[in-house]
């Protein structure tokens, strides 16, 4: 696999996001979102990146605020509505004049993905030809109850424990905006969002910020044919995370929930190398390029 390179771009607001290239000269680009406190360089994120460039695609893996290992200017951080930050990134993957554009996002990222797809919807540049996302907590209230309950505490902790470096490196720069004093008594994420995701990005509260930026209400908005890979066994994920109505997810996106895979697991033990859900990307994208 072609070595990364790596660029970082302003933001309106006087901020950084900072990207990965891998060029092959390629007149295709596959942008890749990655999950809550995940990076560019995660072994799910190279993976896809991989199969995608063993059948011709140029790859742009993103890093959302603060991730990466580089903390961002700004007081906010990311959040799983920041569609501003992805178009900043598709804007300037398009102003390289590639012909073809496709989105893909893990978690949160596959979030991030659909819900920009749906607020572009009829204004979409006719150069995206489509986007898979997977482990899509699309319901962001629900996921966060289910990620709330006690047998879901270990995998809660780890993200605490996460967020918690981050906001006291951010307290240490901003102390008069953010501060962790107390943060030890958090156990969930409708207390962190609360403290911290809201305030940060201008929403009221967490049930606020849930409510703008679930990409499940805007689905039926998308103009490109979007895939939703969503395993059936994945701990994160509610009930509606699963729309069965063709009301809800519209004309162009479709629902697959494999009986097995987690949250973005998807495993294949496979010669070459290659995930199930690798393989099932190049199989879409084929079916669309």
């Amino acid at each position: 696999m072609v070595a990364p390179s790596p660029e970082v771009i302003a933001t309106d607001d006087e901020d950084e996001l900072h990207l990965d290239w891998y060029r092959q000269g390629s007149n295709r680009l596959a942008i890749v979102s990655h999950g809550l406190e995940g990076h560019s360089r995660r072994p799910y994120v190279l993976g896809l990146t991989r199969a995608l460039l063993s059948d011709g695609w140029d790859v742009l893996a993103w890093n959302f605020r603060s991730c990466g290992g580089v903390m961002n200017l700004q007081p906010r951080f990311y959040h799983s509505g920041a569609t501003e930050d992805l178009e900043r990134v598709v804007n300037h993957a398009l102003s390289k004049a590639y012909d073809t554009l496709f989105l893909s996002g893990f978690s949160m990222g596959g979030n991030l993905t659909l819900l920009y797809l749906g607020q572009q919807s009829e204004q979409v540049d006719s150069r995206i030809c489509g986007a898979i996302a997977y482990s899509v907590p699309c319901d962001l209230a629900g996921s966060a109850d289910v990620l709330a309950k006690p047998s879901r505490k270990i995998y809660m902790q780890r993200f605490l424990n996460d967020l918690y470096g981050k906001m006291k490196e951010k307290s240490e720069i901003f102390p008069d905006v953010v501060d962790v004093g107390g943060f030890e008594t958090i156990r969930n994420f409708r207390e962190f969002d609360d403290r911290y995701t809201a305030p940060l990005h201008g929403f009221a509260d967490a049930e606020d910020y849930w409510a703008q930026c679930s990409a499940l209400g805007r689905l039926r908005d998308i103009r490109v044919p979007a895939l939703m890979l969503n395993a059936a066994d994945d701990p994160f994920l509610s009930d509606q995370c699963f729309p069965d109505d063709q009301t809800k997810l519209g004309a162009h996106v479709s629902l697959e929930a494999p009986r097995w895979g987690g949250h973005v697991g998807f495993v294949e033990h496979a010669r070459d190398g290659y995930y199930w859900s690798e393989r099932r990307a190049i199989a879409f994208l084929q079916n669309l390029v």
